[in-house]
């Protein structure tokens, strides 16, 4: 597949190379999608102003599971790849909660931690309607602090939007991304 729009290619200014260098691991090439976005200084520092990657409110491993079930919900096989490859081993993913974020539910029995099914249940509430019930809000509420509610409702909205960029450019996936899982 050929990106529909031409990543930015090197050499880069230097205020983008200082992103790539803060951004990407020693040896691995800039992503597609950042090199796609710094062609305009204007959307890349907008885009990367906005990312939720920094210590937050959420633990890595419950930021992980909203950012891989967003991408997988959306079809963003690019970005749950990336993402799966630079954080799964990390956040110590199994093979079943990697395979159960793209096809499966909140009830798969690889899910123990109350707070991840309710993750995975906000992630498909938001999915479907742009919405979190009265019952849905106050279990997250019991877990979860007012200001790690909002990074939640950002993160799924934030990796939408990495979603529409990853598939409407028809981004090629990175070579050393993981692909989605094949259904039992």
């Amino acid at each position: 597949m050929t990106a529909r729009i031409k990543p930015m290619a090197p050499p880069f200014t230097s205020s983008v190379q200082a992103v790539f260098d803060k951004l990407m691991p020693d040896g691995v090439p800039p992503l597609s999608l950042f090199t796609m976005l710094a062609r305009d200084p204007r959307l890349f520092g907008k885009f990367m102003a906005g990312g939720l990657l920094d210590k937050g409110h959420l633990t890595l491993r419950q930021r992980e599971i909203v950012i891989d079930r967003v991408t997988a919900q959306c079809g963003s096989e690019y970005e749950w790849g990336v993402h799966i490859a630079f954080f799964a081993v990390k956040v110590g993913f199994t093979e079943a909660e990697i395979a159960s974020l793209v096809h499966g539910t909140a009830d798969d029995p690889c899910w123990s931690e109350s707070d991840e099914r309710l993750l995975i249940q906000l992630c498909d509430a938001l999915h479907s309607d742009c919405q979190i019930s009265d019952a849905l809000w106050n279990k997250l509420a019991k877990l979860f602090s007012e200001d790690a509610m909002l990074e939640l409702m950002l993160l799924c909205g934030f990796y939408r939007t990495v979603s529409y960029l990853t598939n409407g450019a028809r981004l090629p996936l990175e070579s050393f991304a993981a692909r989605f899982p094949a259904m039992a």
